[in-house]
C-alpha cells in the first residue's frame, strides 16, 4: 500500500471506531462540526471569541460555521455581545446550558476513548502517544505537544533496542552497512558483562514513554580516564537539547565518580554530535582515516579535562 492508501485506510478505521459515521456523537445530539465549535467556545477566554477566530482555528467554511452558531444561539447554548474593543465584532460565549451540554459531551467522549484504550497495556499506550505526536509534528500541527524529555537508568531490553536503532539510523542517514551492529554489540556486550556500578553508568532519554536517545559512561584501562560511548538521538527529538542533556549528564557523573579525564571516539561525518562535544568543552586530540561499515571514514578522538 502507498502512504496515501495507508492514511485513507486508517481514517476509515478510526472514524468507524469512534462513531463519527453516526448522526450525532455519543450521549449528545451534536454532530462532529457542532461538537468542535462547542469545544472551541468552552476553551475561549472569559470575554468570549468571535466566530471569525473560531473559523480560523478550525479552518471551517464560514457559512457552515454561521449556521452552527445560529443554532447554538437559538437553543440558548451560546450568547453573543458586542466587543468593547471593536463595535463591529460580536463575542460568543457559552451559557450555563451550553456549559452543561459541553460537560456531558466531554465526559462521554472521554469514556469512549477510555473504553477503546482499556485493553492496551502501558507500553502500548506509550507507543500510541509517541506515534500520535510524530504524526502531528510531521503534518505541522501548530498545537502538537513537544512532550517533556526525561532521563532514566537502563532497563531490561534497552541495550538491544539501542543497538538496533543506532544501526538503522546510521544506515538510513549515512549509508553504513549492517556491520555497525557488530561494533555496537561488542561495546555494549562488554559493558553489560563487566558492568562496574562504581565506575560506569548509562542513561536513556524518554519522551512520552518512548526512547529518544541514550549515552553511556564506561571505564577504561586507566583508572583516571572514562569513556563517553554511543551517544545517539532519534531524529524526531533532535533540536530540543536532548543530546546536550545526555552529554552534560555523562560529564557530571564522570566528575562525581572521580575521573580526571573523559574521552570519546567518533567519526568526522557525525557533525551534529561533534558540535555538542565541542560546546561541552571537548578538544580534538587525534584523527585517523579508516574503512568501516562499508565506507572510508575519519575517526576522531576527543578529550575533556575534568579537573
Amino acid at each position: 500500500m502507498t502512504l496515501t492508501d495507508e492514511v485513507r485506510a486508517f481514517n476509515r478505521f478510526y472514524t468507524r471506531e469512534i462513531g463519527l459515521l453516526n448522526r450525532s456523537l455519543p450521549a449528545t445530539d451534536l454532530s462532529l462540526p457542532e461538537a468542535r465549535v462547542l469545544y472551541e467556545l468552552a476553551q475561549a477566554p472569559e470575554g468570549g471569541r468571535t466566530a471569525a477566530e473560531i473559523g480560523r482555528t478550525l479552518d471551517m467554511d464560514k457559512a457552515h460555521l454561521s449556521r452552527i452558531v445560529a443554532r447554538f444561539l437559538a437553543r440558548g447554548l451560546a450568547a453573543s455581545r458586542i466587543s468593547p474593543d471593536h463595535r463591529k465584532h460580536r463575542l460568543l460565549r457559552l451559557t450555563a446550558a451550553g456549559r452543561k451540554v459541553f460537560a456531558e459531551a466531554e465526559a462521554a467522549a472521554r469514556c469512549q476513548v477510555d473504553a477503546l484504550l482499556e485493553p492496551i497495556d502501558a507500553a502500548g499506550r506509550n507507543r500510541i502517544i509517541e506515534a500520535m505526536r510524530d504524526i502531528r509534528m510531521a503534518l505541522r500541527d501548530r498545537e502538537a505537544p513537544d512532550g517533556e524529555v526525561s532521563l532514566r537508568s537502563l532497563r531490561p531490553g534497552d541495550v538491544g533496542w539501542i543497538i538496533h536503532r543506532q544501526t538503522v539510523l546510521y544506515t538510513r542517514e549515512y549509508g553504513w552497512d549492517w556491520t555497525y551492529a557488530g561494533l555496537a554489540s561488542r561495546i555494549l556486550g562488554a559493558f553489560v558483562a563487566e558492568f562496574d556500578a562504581a565506575r560506569e553508568d548509562g542513561w536513556v532519554a524518554e519522551r512520552g514513554g518512548a526512547i529518544v536517545g541514550s549515552i553511556f559512561l564506561m571505564k577504561s584501562d586507566d583508572a583516571g580516564i572514562a569513556k563517553l560511548r554511543l551517544l545517539y538521538v532519534e531524529p524526531k527529538a533532535r533540536g530540543a537539547g536532548v543530546g546536550r542533556k545526555l552529554v552534560e549528564t555523562c560529564i557530571a557523573r564522570a566528575r562525581e565518580l572521580g575521573y580526571c579525564e573523559l574521552t570519546l571516539w567518533t567519526n568526522d561525518i557525525l557533525v551534529a554530535a561533534r558540535r555538542i562535544y565541542q560546546a561541552a568543552g571537548f578538544r580534538l586530540a587525534s584523527e585517523e582515516p579508516h574503512h568501516s561499515f562499508g565506507h572510508d571514514l575519519v575517526g576522531q578522538t576527543w578529550t575533556l579535562d575534568l579537573g
